[in-house]
C-alpha cells in the first residue's frame, strides 16, 4: 500500500503531538520537572563510567531514558537506543539512561550483557526517578541543550525508526 506524503507527516505530527503530552492529565511524581521546566541539579552514579551530574550534559540536547532491568519493554527497546546512540549520538545529541533497578549489579549486569555503549547511571534511591516523572517505564525524555523538557514518552519505541529520529530531529531542530 502507498502511503502520501500529507499522511505521513500527519502521522508524524500525531507521532510528536501523542509524544509531548503522554501522560498528562495523570498523577504526578514528587518534584516532578514538567514539559517545558528545566531540570534541576542531580549526582548521577555511574554505571558505565565515572560519576557525574545531570547538569555535565548541558551544552548538547540530550535523550535520557529511564529504564530497569526487570522491565520488559525496557529491555525491548533498548537496542534501538544503541543504534539511536551508534547512529547520532554525540554528534547532535547526547544519549544517556537511568537505571532505577534497587541493585546495581542487576543494572550493571544488564548493560554488560546487552553491551549497552551509551553511558548509564542508577537511581536506587528516587530523586531522578521522581524528578524525571517516572511513574511507569519505560520513559524516555527530550532535553534542550539548556535543561528544558521537550517531550516524554511513556512506553517502549523503536527509537532508531524513520519515525522516531524524524520526531527527535523536529523536536531538537536539528538535521538528523
Amino acid at each position: 500500500m502507498h502511503r502520501s506524503p500529507v499522511m505521513n507527516k500527519r502521522a508524524l505530527m500525531a507521532l510528536l503531538i501523542g509524544a509531548m503530552t503522554a501522560g498528562t492529565g495523570l498523577a504526578k511524581t514528587p518534584g516532578e520537572v514538567p514539559i517545558g521546566g528545566v531540570l534541576r541539579q542531580a549526582p548521577m552514579q555511574g554505571l558505565s563510567g565515572t560519576n557525574q551530574n545531570l547538569s555535565d550534559f548541558r551544552g548538547k540536547p540530550l535523550v535520557i531514558n529511564v529504564w530497569a532491568s526487570w522491565c520488559g519493554p525496557c529491555v525491548q527497546e533498548m537496542g534501538s537506543l544503541e543504534r539511536l546512540h551508534q547512529a547520532y549520538g554525540g554528534k547532535q545529541f547526547n544519549v544517556i539512561g537511568i537505571s532505577t533497578d534497587d541493585y546495581w549489579t542487576n543494572a550493571k549486569g544488564f548493560l554488560q550483557k546487552t553491551r549497552i555503549s551509551f553511558r548509564n547511571f542508577i537511581d536506587n534511591r528516587l530523586f531522578l526517578e521522581h524528578m524525571l516523572g517516572a511513574d511507569r517505564l519505560p520513559l524516555t525524555l527530550l532535553v534542550d541543550a539548556k535543561g528544558r523538557v521537550l517531550a516524554k514518552v511513556y512506553g517502549a519505541q523503536a527509537w532508531d525508526s524513520p519515525q522516531s529520529v524524524a520526531m527527535i530531529a523536529q523536536t531538537f531542530k536539528v538535521k538528523l
